[in-house]
């Protein structure tokens, strides 16, 4: 099998985002982790597919050097279905922003979470059509001035984590665009999970929506206002790392360690292998300012996968077939031949 490096996925095309984009370092995440990808599962690059719908992000699949699909609007998750389903030793990823992924392609894309397809979902949430100039979407903050909501939205916007875990999804991982190793760590465990991989990557969109994710990306205060959870290690934050979460009866809270006889050991230990679907949704919805914003794996349990169950009872039933072929079927019962 061929060695690569990040070099052997770039495309020869010229990336055509705005200078200071938040998808550029999606791109180049996903770029720098697939050859560690393909060593891990023993594929050629050939073997990788990314598949898009429309808008911004949706353009990724022509910077890749992969074989690709640039589908139709909200159409992507289908696609990639029918791509994994008809062949499922390919690895299959999926680049949609949230308009495609949560608006027109809403259907789709929770009955691939309920399905538990094995697709690696890329959602590049910048809270704002981008490509048709500015109008709200589904993740767009309440309120949110654009060009379709002169006087501000009257919708509360989708927590995609909470729609990933309300459809029972198996992976649910959330990163920001400016934290590169973070990206790529989330990617590496989305590609080694069996089933539909939800990554939100919360972009930055610098000409109609900037600063969308300012209050939790900003260097300044990121480590306040943001947890990263991984497996195994207690749930503490702050510049100081010295905040952290536990179970207050049913409910999350943030406590600070040294304060009231709180010590490390009573800080929660970040599981995303156990099924506690109560507790990874809570930790999904945490929002700033009452909470710190949770970045990293939430979830991540073993479930059957669709393609697999899909595999299994096309040779299940091949195997109980009278006949095995067209040739077959025309030669069984009563022939005759016309000379």
């Amino acid at each position: 099998m061929a060695k690569y490096t990040f070099k052997d996925f770039k495309s020869d095309q010229e990336v055509r985002w705005c200078p200071g984009c938040g998808d550029y370092s999606v791109l180049a995440a996903l770029q720098q982790v697939l050859p560690t990808v393909c060593e891990e599962k023993g594929i050629d690059k050939e073997k990788v597919v990314v598949v898009s719908g429309i808008g911004c992000s949706s353009r990724l699949p022509y910077y890749m050097d992969t074989f690709g699909f640039h589908s139709i609007h909200g159409r992507a998750t289908a696609i990639a279905t029918g791509v994994k389903v008809a062949n499922p030793e390919l690895c299959v990823w999926q680049a949609s922003g949230d308009g495609d992924a949560l608006a027109i392609g809403g259907n789709h894309f929770i009955h691939a979470i309920r399905r538990n397809v094995d697709l690696n979902i890329m959602l590049f949430n910048n809270r704002i059509y981008g490509m048709t100039k500015g109008q709200y979407s589904p993740t767009s903050k309440l309120g949110a001035v654009t060009k379709t909501s002169p006087y501000g939205t009257v919708e509360a916007p989708f927590n995609p984590g909470s729609l990933v875990l309300g459809a029972k999804g198996s992976f649910f991982a959330r990163s920001l665009d400016v934290d590169l190793p973070l990206n790529k760590e989330i990617m590496l465990a989305a590609s080694r999970h069996k089933g539909t991989s939800v990554m939100e990557f919360l972009t930055n969109c610098v000409i109609f929506n900037n600063g969308t994710h300012a209050e939790i990306t900003d260097k300044a205060y990121r480590a306040d206002r943001t947890v990263v959870l991984r497996a195994g290690e207690r749930m503490i934050f702050g510049k100081d790392r010295d905040k952290g979460l536990v179970l207050d009866g049913w409910k999350l809270k943030v406590v600070r360690i040294g304060e009231g006889g709180v010590t490390e050991d009573d800080i929660l230990v970040h599981d995303p292998h156990a099924d506690n679907l109560g507790l990874q949704m809570m930790l999904a919805d945490m929002k700033y300012p009452d909470y710190p914003v949770a970045l990293g794996v939430i979830r991540d349990v073993a479930e059957p996968t669709y393609d697999e169950a899909v595999a299994a009872q096309c040779a299940s039933v091949s195997a109980k077939a009278r006949f095995h072929s067209v040739d077959e079927l025309l030669a069984s019962g009563a022939t005759w031949q016309v000379k």
